[in-house]
């Protein structure tokens, strides 16, 4: 007899390593390639991919009124394990997770503070854009919507609130 799957919690993902971190060498089949050359990163160059615990913590440190994206996440994951670059499409899920996770849990991970790179917010969050555009104002940040059909927000002057490199 089989046993009935059952779906993993938001948190029992975020608590899951993967067997990572690991470092390895960038090749053209990763499916994160193409943003890290766009950052600079030539095939050979080392990539860590970081567990989704790590990626939680530097959410979690972000202060009341300022920012983090996941470029500047991804900067100090790499610093942190000794690589050259993180793989941004890992991190990004990860994020994913954290916030979802802070949801379930009703944690004080403040994932709202963590934006995309152009500033725009993100509908994968809990609550949608919506609810992080709300989060957000609460802490005083001004967000303008961008587009007709297909409605974006984004952080005005987002730069101005980054966390210090």
């Amino acid at each position: 007899m089989t046993m009935p799957y059952k779906r993993k919690t938001w948190q029992e993902k975020l608590e899951d390593p993967k067997n990572m971190p690991k470092i390895v060498p960038l090749e053209a089949n990763f499916p994160c390639r193409r943003p890290l050359e766009k950052m600079g990163a030539e095939i050979g160059v080392s990539v860590v991919l970081a567990p989704p615990s790590d990626v939680n913590a530097i959410m979690q440190s972000i202060p009341k009124g300022r920012l983090i994206t996941l470029s500047q996440i991804c900067e100090r994951l790499a610093a942190k394990h000794g690589a050259q670059y993180c793989c941004t499409l890992t991190t990004g899920i990860f994020v994913t997770i954290a916030a979802n996770a802070a949801e379930e849990m009703n944690s004080d991970v403040p994932y709202w503070r963590t934006i995309k790179n152009n500033g725009e917010l993100n509908s994968k969050y809990p609550g949608g854009a919506k609810q992080q555009k709300a989060l957000l104002e609460k802490e005083g940040h001004t967000i303008i919507s961008k587009g007709k059909k297909h409605i974006r927000y984004v952080v005005k002057d987002f730069e101005r609130f980054l966390v210090e490199r």
